[in-house]
């Protein structure tokens, strides 16, 4: 049977070291290996480079051995931009923990950049700022869950990771004056429910103003202390649907530093089972 891979793009920070933290747990609890990249820009790097995440990688693997995890480390040539996903897509990669930065950082990797690095990648991501992940792993998911039908799609990959790591699953919907919309909005709370409910989920369901929604979702994460938001990037550059192309880096890089699980959406919601099944 074929081992199943988790990726992390690595630089040397500490937002990386974050990164591969939640990959550690989570490798830990679907028993898969951990593929470590670095990205360099020109052939003459790869030497140097190569060294340095060879002594890193071993450092890990110490750690992480006895856990059962192995830890592979990889160096291309290239740029973050188009090799992470292709690289995701080579080793067949079913998640990639990727560490964002703030205003500096390896390729300058802040909210706007990693959600380009996401739009080009079929593969889902983690993305992570400096924050620790506990053992038990992501212990309660926030899924906004707004108007937009593609949204939907992210609950199989949520569902599945939280029978795995036993999460309780928090359901965000806007609150919207508009009757019909009033109508669609209990509708999804029906579903919602009925969808997690179902997998024997642990599910709560809440309501939020749809002005600033995006400030509401992650005042609720803080409130529950959860663990993980789960978004949908709907429309290439525009996260979060009918919400705007304005908030998606509010989300990612939240000030509570919560982690995000974001993935682009796909004709065949299935595609998304694999790593949690």
């Amino acid at each position: 049977m074929t081992k199943k891979k988790l990726l992390v793009p690595y630089d040397f920070t500490e937002v990386a070291d974050s990164a591969i933290e939640h990959a550690l747990v989570t490798a830990k609890a679907v028993e898969a290996e951990v593929h470590v990249l670095h990205v360099v820009s020109k052939k003459d790097s790869i030497k140097d480079a190569k060294e340095k995440l060879d002594a890193a990688t071993a450092k890990l693997s110490a750690a992480s051995r006895a856990k059962g995890i192995v830890i592979v480390g990889h160096v291309r040539v290239g740029n973050i931009f188009d090799d992470i996903a292709d690289f995701s897509l080579e080793i067949g990669a079913e998640l990639i923990f990727m560490g964002t930065h703030g205003a500096h950082g390896w390729q300058h990797i802040t909210g706007s950049h990693a959600l380009k690095v996401v739009t080009n990648s079929p593969t889902p991501f983690v993305i992570v700022q400096e924050s620790k992940i506990d053992d038990n792993g992501y212990n309660d998911i926030v899924v906004p869950l707004d108007l937009e039908k593609e949204t939907k799609q992210k609950l199989t990959l949520v569902a599945n990771m939280a029978k795995y790591f036993n999460s309780r699953v928090h359901v965000i919907i806007p609150d919207e004056s508009d009757e019909y919309l009033k109508h669609t909005i209990r509708a999804n709370i029906v579903f919602a429910n009925k969808y997690f409910g179902d997998r024997g989920i642990q599910c709560t369901t809440t309501l939020a103003p749809s002005s600033g929604f995006e400030k509401e979702v992650v005042k609720h994460a803080v409130k529950i202390g959860a663990d993980l938001i789960a978004i949908m990037n709907t429309q290439k550059n525009q996260l979060l649907g009918s919400l705007g192309a304005n908030h998606e880096q509010y989300i990612i890089t939240n000030d509570a530093k919560i982690p995000a699980l974001i993935l682009n959406p796909i004709n065949a919601s299935n595609a998304y089972q694999a790593i949690f099944t």
